[in-house]
């Protein structure tokens, strides 16, 4: 398209300055051209609109193509425009240069001076022309006019001179060329101009070149009758003088032809530079659009290449394209991306370990028994385990880089543990190991905690903390310890106390019948104190044995609501100043649990409860519900209105020998707990904030519902 175009350029400037290829070609090269221009005008439109789209939709690279088109455009266009307007003018100047007034005028003086040379010949030919005419007038005859008018013609060097007659027949000539027989007659016009009685003088061009003056006068006849003649010279100029005529005729032809077309043709030079510079810029805003493309491509790879790399693809590989500073630039590129790679590689492998370090470890601390906290140098909590959550019976997945003063605002229950482990963040310790009680909703806890602080950077040093929970272990080993108490003493207190029961009987049947009124009173007072006191160490050494003797569970399906009742209906008639109160669900599931056990367990908190509220009185509600958010455990709850449990006894109400009871064993309530506990469940005590106290049991329901119901069966207990 840019060689047809510059073809047709060239022939559309040749055309501008020759006449014939500007009357013929000139039009069809204009079309041509506008036509090809339009092509590459409507090309570039669509290279520029494909490029601000592609700048609008934000393609890679678009934002710089168009900033390089841009530049090169202007530096296209102002050394065009600049050259533009100064062709422009030379043009304009130039062009008018070709039509100074003094070459005008020299032409008009040049042309004006033939002619006047020229008027002065055909003045002299004349004036001598009619002296002949007056000569030829006078003449008598015919023959003395032919006579005369040859005489005449060669005494004036005439080519030709003839006489005729206006209506045009010739009646005599004479020539200098003797082979000539017929003279040039006068034409229509001469006739007519000498009828109006004007002299005809004309300079003619001749056939075979040159010039000629024509000079015809009119002779009148002498007498009246005689017909008007015409007498006619022919007179070839001089050679040199047609030639130079012919000179200043064409000059001024020319010149006259240049005039008129002036105006055109500094338009068609003009158009022409204008089409030319038009289609320059457009090639070269094509050409612009390409190498701004090209310079592009690389550093738009790269770019593409570098977004790759951020998002994580280090394999990214870049064509080299060219040897210069960008095929540097992209293979360094290359370079980098492989050492990348090979990086992102060993750390791919590097954390793979790591991970699967840490999944062992957290495997492990997922199945520790043992609960396991770590924190930072500020005091921040790291990590957690399961066993953590469940001893301290929270979720502290809440708490993950909360400080220590925030988890004891949130958590007092756990303060003794967190503020030992501040502590030992802050000791000049190693390691420390502790033990402690805590408060958790189940009522008291013994923790077993060990501490061991990290080293490392500011923020990875700390501690680890690993804590069990005791309690269970502690209470068994006090259970045990109480047990073997309890055994000891049901050994030693029970082997005397039968003697001492027997010898106050023979006492008593011996001497009250001897002695006097006075002291037969006394004497069976005291035996009769004896005997009961006897009868109540036997009852407690009983407790004593039963507390030291295992729990022996058989576990049936138990309908706890039909038991709850049966129990109660026992106590009414005799527990007249207790009101009882139920709030028994409907549709519970049956429990698997020995009917004996739980008969003897209410019956004890029963009569705790009425104890507790004495002679006075009150309320003693019973309620069962099942709790969905553990396990689906049924609970069971009994609840007074009493003066509740003393605030020091709270934590070890469930200790043997611990009782508010002047005539109690104390063994009552840790009994109960080991009967609940032996059936799978768990029983707790506390205060309610209005008073009274509560006593909660959980029991774990049955897997199937049997067909049978055990209501029978706790009746026949």
């Amino acid at each position: 398209m840019s060689a047809f175009l510059l073809i047709a350029s060239v022939l559309l400037s040749r055309a501008a300055g020759n006449d014939e290829l500007f009357g013929d070609f000139y039009s069809a090269l204009i079309l041509l051209n506008v036509i090809g221009i339009s092509l590459l005008a409507l090309m570039s439109a669509f290279q520029i609109w494909r490029l601000i789209g592609q700048f609008r939709a934000k393609v890679l690279g678009s934002r710089l193509t168009l900033r390089f088109v841009g530049t090169f455009a202007v530096l296209a266009l102002i050394p065009l425009a600049v050259v533009y307007y100064f062709a422009v003018q030379f043009l304009s100047r130039g062009i008018d240069s070709w039509f100074d007034v003094q070459i005008e005028q020299a032409l008009d003086d040049a042309l004006l001076l033939g002619r006047s040379s020229l008027e002065s010949i055909k003045l002299d030919v004349v004036d001598q022309l009619r002296d002949d005419a007056d000569k030829i007038q006078r003449a008598e005859s015919n023959f003395e006019v032919f006579q005369l008018l040859d005489e005449l013609r060669q005494a004036n060097d005439f080519e030709e001179m003839s006489l005729h007659s206006m209506s045009g027949e010739i009646l005599a000539s004479s020539s200098r060329d003797s082979i000539s027989l017929i003279p040039d007659v006068p034409d229509e016009r001469v006739i007519r101009q000498l009828r109006q009685g004007k002299v005809y003088s004309e300079i003619e061009p001749i056939a075979g070149g040159g010039l000629q003056l024509r000079v015809a006068i009119r002779i009148a006849g002498r007498q009246v009758g005689d017909i008007d003649r015409v007498l006619q010279v022919l007179d070839p100029l001089p050679l040199r003088y047609s030639r130079l005529g012919e000179s200043v005729e064409s000059a001024s032809a020319e010149y006259e032809k240049l005039q008129y077309l002036r105006r055109p043709l500094t338009f068609s030079f003009v158009l022409t530079l204008s089409l030319v510079t038009l289609m320059t810029l457009l090639i070269a805003l094509l050409i612009a659009i390409y190498l701004a493309r090209r310079l592009v491509a690389p550093l738009r790879d790269l770019a593409e290449g570098t977004q790759a790399v951020a998002q994580g693809d280090y394999g990214k590989q870049l064509p080299v394209t060219s040897g210069d500073e960008l095929g540097v630039l992209v293979s360094s590129f290359n370079r980098m991306t492989q050492e990348i790679s090979s990086a992102q590689t060993a750390v791919r492998n590097s954390q793979f370990e790591a991970e699967k370090q840490s999944a062992y470890l957290e495997t492990v601390l997922a199945h520790l028994s043992s609960g396991v906290m770590s924190f930072d140098n500020n005091r921040q909590l790291r990590t957690h385990n399961a066993a953590a959550e469940r001893i301290l019976h929270t979720l502290l997945g809440t708490f993950v880089e909360s400080s220590i003063a925030e988890m004891i605002k949130a958590l007092p229950a756990a303060e003794p543990l967190l503020n030992m482990i501040d502590q030992g963040i802050s000791d000049d310790v190693s390691e420390w190991q502790k033990e402690i009680s805590i408060n958790s909703p189940l009522g008291q806890q013994t923790l077993v905690c060990s501490g061991t602080k990290l080293s490392g950077t500011e923020t990875e040093s700390g501690c680890v903390v690993v804590f069990d929970d005791a309690t269970a272990l502690i209470k068994a080993q006090r259970d045990a310890a109480w047990g073997e108490v309890a055994r000891r003493l049901a050994h030693e207190i029970k082997n005397p106390l039968t003697p001492i029961q027997l010898s106050a009987e023979r006492i008593r049947r011996r001497y009250l019948d001897k002695i006097e009124k006075d002291d037969r009173e006394i004497l069976d007072r005291a035996t009769r104190t004896i005997a009961q006191q006897v009868e109540s160490m036997k009852s407690m050494v009983n407790a004593f044995s039963d507390y030291a003797q295992p729990v022996i569970s058989r576990p049936r399906r138990l309908d706890i609501n039909t038991l709850i009742r049966d129990i109660t209906e026992l106590h009414v008639a005799h527990l007249t100043r207790i009101r009882f109160l139920f709030d028994l669900a409907d549709d519970l599931p049956q429990i698997m649990t020995d009917p004996a056990g739980i008969r003897q367990v209410l019956n004890n908190l029963i009569i705790n409860a009425s104890d507790a509220l004495g002679d006075k009185g009150g309320e003693l509600k019973l309620s069962t519900r099942i709790d969905h958010a553990k396990d689906n455990l049924l609970v069971l709850e009994l609840q007074d209105n009493g003066p509740g449990f003393p605030a020091k006894l709270l934590d070890r109400i469930f200790e043997p020998y611990v009782t508010t009871k002047t005539s109690g064993s104390g063994l009552g309530l840790p009994i109960s707990r080991r009967i609940i506990e032996e059936n799978g469940g768990t029983m707790r005590a506390t205060n309610l904030p209005k008073g009274g106290a509560v006593v909660i049991i959980h029991l774990p329901v049955a897997q199937s519902q049997g067909a049978s119901t055990d209501d029978r069966q706790g009746k026949r207990e």
